[in-house]
C-alpha cells in the first residue's frame, strides 16, 4: 500500500496505462469526467485533509489533451499511471478536421447503435453525457475539443442557426442548447438540422438518439430542446493542451 510519501508531488507528469475517474471536487461521489489510458495529465495540488485508514488525499489535476481541472484519488493515479513527460499535440487546422469529419461521425453513430444510458461524466462509453460523447468522437479522430458543453460553445467558430433555418449548418458543426445565461447541452450536426446527442432522463432519452431542429417535429425530446437551442459552432482548430481560462 502506497503511503504519504510516495504521493504524487505538484508539478509532476503522469500517463495513464489504466482508466481513470475523476471528480469535480475534494471529496464526494460527484463524477466529473472519465479518463482514457493512454492520457496525460499533470497533479496540481493536494486535498487540505488528515490521512486516515491508509487513504491518501485526493489530487487536483489538469488533463493534458483539453487543458481540464478535476480530481483524482491518489492511489489510482499511483495504481494506474507512469511518471512522464507531456506529449505535444498537433494544433490542427479547419482543413485538416475537416478531412477527419467522416471518423468523428461514424464513431458518434456506432456509439448510438450500442446499448447504452445517459451518464454523467461518461466518456468511456458504452454511456457518455453530451459533451463527453462529443469530445469522445473527435479525439478518436484525433481531434482534442474542451471537455464541458459551454466549453465547447466557446472553442468553436459561432455559426448562425435556429429552427427551421439550418442552411449554414455542416456535418460535423456543434448545436448548443440551455438557457440565455449557459450553456447546457451539446448535439453533434448529422445534416439538414438532424443532431445526435446523449440526452438524459428528464427531458431526453436517457442515452443517444437523433433529433431536428424542424418546427414541424413535435417529438418531446425535439420541441424541449428546439425551445432551448442556444446557437451552433464549427471547430476550427484543435485544442492544444494549454489551460482554459475560467
Amino acid at each position: 500500500m502506497a503511503t504519504i510519501g510516495t504521493l504524487p508531488s505538484p508539478g509532476s507528469g503522469w500517463t495513464l496505462q489504466q482508466p481513470l475517474e475523476a471528480y469535480s471536487r475534494p471529496r464526494g461521489t460527484a463524477l466529473a469526467t472519465q479518463v482514457r489510458a493512454g492520457r496525460h495529465l499533470k497533479v496540481l495540488e493536494s486535498a487540505q485533509e488528515s490521512v486516515c485508514a491508509g487513504r491518501l488525499p485526493r489530487l487536483r489535476v489538469r488533463l493534458h489533451e483539453d487543458g481540464y481541472p478535476c480530481w483524482v484519488e491518489s492511489l489510482e493515479l499511483l495504481e494506474r499511471a507512469r511518471p512522464s513527460l507531456p506529449p505535444i499535440l498537433p494544433r490542427l487546422d479547419r482543413h485538416r478536421i475537416a478531412g477527419r469529419l467522416e471518423v468523428v461521425l461514424a464513431f458518434a453513430e456506432a456509439a448510438r447503435q450500442r446499448p447504452n444510458r445517459y451518464l454523467w461524466g461518461g466518456t468511456l462509453g458504452p454511456d457518455f453525457d453530451c459533451s463527453g460523447l462529443v469530445q469522445t468522437a473527435y479525439a478518436r479522430a484525433g481531434i482534442w475539443l474542451p471537455r464541458d458543453a459551454y466549453l465547447q460553445e466557446r472553442f468553436c467558430q459561432p455559426v448562425a442557426v435556429a429552427s427551421g433555418v439550418t442552411c449554414l449548418l455542416t456535418p460535423g458543426d456543434l448545436i448548443f442548447f440551455g438557457t440565455p445565461r449557459r450553456c447546457t447541452h451539446v448535439g453533434l450536426h448529422l445534416g439538414g438540422g438532424r443532431y445526435l446527442h446523449s440526452s438524459g432522463r428528464q427531458h431526453g432519452r436517457d442515452g443517444i438518439g437523433i433529433d431536428d431542429l424542424a418546427p414541424g417535429n413535435w417529438d418531446p425530446v425535439a420541441s424541449h430542446y428546439r425551445t432551448e437551442l442556444r446557437g451552433a459552432g464549427r471547430v476550427m482548430h484543435s485544442h492544444d493542451g494549454s489551460p482554459l481560462p475560467p
